[in-house]
């Protein structure tokens, strides 16, 4: 993956959750808000991980399985 795509991510996501933030916050339960908060950040910094340092999983494969 490319430097920009991955930068091209993060920002989409950022922005995704900035909207929910701003404009959903009033019809979402606070406690909900925060949970979604969370595990974006978590997931986002294991996809990171994977991403960047290659790491894998056994039998789970993120970007194009190695042959």
């Amino acid at each position: 993956m490319e430097l920009w795509t991955l930068i091209g991510f993060l920002v989409a996501i950022g922005v995704v959750m900035w909207a929910i933030n701003r404009f959903g916050a009033p019809y979402i339960q606070a406690d909900i808000l925060r949970l979604l908060n969370v595990a974006v950040i978590v997931i986002v910094v294991l996809w990171l991980v994977f991403t960047v340092f290659g790491l894998s999983l056994p039998g789970i494969y993120i970007g194009h399985p190695v042959r």
